[in-house]
């Protein structure tokens, strides 16, 4: 953003106030919050359901196993990408690539955009994910790493926890995420329409998004 495009939105907004006391902070004008926090009421397995749903929708393709399957079914997915290079997280579980044919590449800050833009895939965990809304949300947590790392490949294969990681709604989420953290929220493979409603996928993203829905907790980071 240029200085003059900062100075003008910044001049709108002084306008704007014009008529708000100098002494008035926005606490003393309490927002209501009465909204439902949720519709509905769900067994953890419904929410994993209506999260596999609605990632569905958005053309992400869904999978589930065991904590214990995890290595054989990313291995898998891998395999049937036609991955040669994976990046992950530095602190992504290593078992979780174990026996991979593809070469595993550990994320550092020296890898440029140009490098991740070589890789074929990306293996990451997950904050939370939102069921109502389909949406897997990351913070750059030990197993998610920089936001560019899931931004840049064309693959991109995300862990959920079933047990402790998915939440039914949007409000449910803020209250477990750290806002002062990066977060990615992410419904589906990236994708946009042109005035026409053509739809064109890998534009802002990867182009196509694999969510493994992982049952217990074994799967969390080591």
């Amino acid at each position: 953003m240029s200085g003059t495009s900062r100075a003008r939105i910044l001049g709108r907004v002084r306008r704007a106030l014009t008529d708000v006391p100098a002494y008035e902070r926005p606490r003393d004008h309490p927002v209501a919050r009465d909204y439902l926090r949720v519709h509905g009421q769900r067994t953890p397995a419904e929410s994993a359901a209506l999260l596999a749903a609605r990632l569905t929708d958005y053309r992400a393709s869904v999978h589930r196993t065991g904590a214990d399957g995890l290595p054989a079914l990313l291995r898998e997915l891998l395999d049937r990408r036609g991955a040669r290079r994976v990046v992950v997280p530095a602190g992504l579980p290593g078992t979780w690539t174990a026996g991979a044919d593809a070469e595993v590449v550990v994320d550092r800050p020296a890898l440029t955009a140009r490098e991740l833009d070589a890789v074929d895939s990306v293996v990451t965990g997950c904050a939370l994910a939102v069921a109502e809304t389909g949406t897997i949300v990351l913070d750059a947590g030990p197993d998610q790493g920089r936001r560019c790392v899931t931004l840049v490949p064309d693959h991109h294969i995300c862990v959920v926890r079933t047990a402790d990681q998915i939440v039914d709604s949007v409000p449910q989420a803020l209250e477990r995420l750290d806002p002062r953290r990066p977060l990615t929220w992410i419904s589906g493979p990236s994708a946009t329409s042109d005035i026409e409603l053509d739809r064109v996928e890998g534009v802002h993203g990867p182009r196509a998004l694999d969510v493994v829905l992982v049952a217990g907790g074994g799967a969390a980071p080591g």
